[in-house]
């Protein structure tokens, strides 16, 4: 009788089963899965609970929510509060102000951090701890700490009450977290990998290019995601910079509802609504590269 081969007689060996928990055991896993995701389907709820009563109350009228309150559900959608306010504060202009801002803000921020980095993650530059450790406290400052020399700096040079001086300054600070952020993760780049760029000939301009900007391209994508929202929601300095009402932002046309004389809700409502819906927007546009950004590193 032929002997059966290895790999027949492996074939035919039935796979073994993994052991059946007992009901108790299996009871208990699917309660604490079931309490996980109530938990977090309440939590969800909470944290979307003010983004809803700010879209419900945009949608009243003034005589609707003096009525029934901010609580209660619209008697009829009335676009009042919304049109009254994209027409009081020019939203269109201060929508294309922001977009300009925030994303120029985001690009250069990105390539700026990226040079930076790769010169002190990769270039491994002498003192480039002292580097890091410069950009970390520069992070660390407050607005309020910087804006006084800012303020006389861009007085100096011309550059007050125009968006280039808020850009200007927002690429700078935004770029010493991406720096501290990008240069993390360069000092653990494979050097297999660039020995063999330069092997083949790559100078440091094609280094950078072809070969390390690709492989970190989903951590510069939730820098930049982030680079635009934190820009976009920022207030204190485009208030101070910013004084012509045709250069301004969409948070300081938001900020001009609230004041000791002006209580009309359906306006205040739309503008909050009005005032965070493109970055909600961007967000959902950005949230699978963010995503892959975020969990890139999980995976070798």
């Amino acid at each position: 009788m032929a002997a059966i081969p290895a790999a027949e007689a492996n074939q035919s060996k039935p796979v073994p089963r993994r052991p059946r928990l007992p009901l108790k055991e299996r009871l208990t896993r699917r309660g604490q899965s079931s309490a996980v995701l109530l938990a977090l389907v309440v939590l969800l709820a909470v944290m979307l609970s003010p983004f809803a009563i700010i879209a419900l109350n945009a949608l009243k009228s003034a005589e609707d929510y003096a009525s029934n309150g901010p609580l209660s559900w619209p008697q009829s959608l009335s676009l009042d509060g919304v049109i009254d306010f994209w027409n009081r504060v020019d939203f269109t202009g201060k929508l294309i102000n922001s977009i300009v801002i925030s994303l120029s803000v985001a690009i250069f921020s990105t390539v700026l951090s990226l040079l930076n980095a790769f010169a002190l993650g990769i270039g491994r530059i002498r003192g480039a701890l002292w580097f890091l450790i410069f950009f970390m406290l520069a992070n660390m400052l407050p607005n309020e700490a910087i804006v006084y020399p800012l303020y006389y700096m861009a007085k100096e040079v011309n550059l007050y009450n125009t968006q280039l001086a808020v850009i200007i300054i927002f690429i700078v600070i935004q770029s010493a977290f991406g720096t501290y952020f990008l240069s993390s993760i360069l000092r653990a780049f494979p050097k297999e990998l660039l020995d063999a760029a330069r092997v083949d000939g790559c100078n440091k301009l094609q280094l950078l290019v072809q070969v390390v900007a690709p492989i970190v391209r989903p951590s510069l994508a939730v820098f930049m995601v982030f680079s635009f929202i934190w820009t976009w929601n920022e207030l204190y300095l485009p208030l101070v910079f910013l004084i012509d009402n045709s250069s301004q932002t969409v948070p300081l046309a938001v900020a001009t509802l609230y004041g000791q004389h002006n209580m009309d809700a359906t306006q205040v409502a739309a503008s909050a609504l009005l005032g965070v819906l493109p970055c909600v927007v961007f967000f959902l546009l950005f949230q699978r590269t963010l995503t892959r950004g975020i969990t890139a590193g999980s995976y070798k």
